[in-house]
């Protein structure tokens, strides 16, 4: 299983996490898969140490693999998590409330978006 997490918006636009487990499959000797899943573009990303977003939708239903930093995102029901680097999240929250995120750590940050299809 591969853990990713999922960061979403319910009918009355409060955004939650959710833990996520990507199925994989044992493929022999190039080790364990999961099924493909389409994507749209990948993105690279840089963001400055004081890096501090108030309550935003994400812009498409995008994963974010974080590289480097560390940060907290917060719910708009106030439910706070911290990520650090080679964590995923699917962020599928493009409508509603939103959610927070601000750099843990004051150093400049590294990530990588890839865009899902609607």
């Amino acid at each position: 299983m591969f853990h990713v997490v999922r960061v979403f918006s319910d009918r009355e636009g409060e955004s939650h996490f959710e833990d996520v487990e990507i199925p994989l499959t044992d493929k022999g000797s190039v080790g364990y898969l999961s099924e493909g899943i389409s994507a749209g573009q990948v993105i690279f990303r840089e963001v400055d140490p004081g890096y501090d977003w108030d309550f935003h939708v994400a812009p498409q239903r995008q994963f974010i693999v974080l590289l480097d930093g560390e940060i907290e995102i917060e719910t708009s029901l106030g439910a706070r998590r911290t990520f650090k680097p080679g964590e995923i999240l699917l962020m599928e929250d493009t409508t509603g409330k939103g959610h927070r995120t601000r750099n843990v750590r004051p150093v400049r940050r590294r990530s990588i978006f890839i865009t899902l299809p609607d």
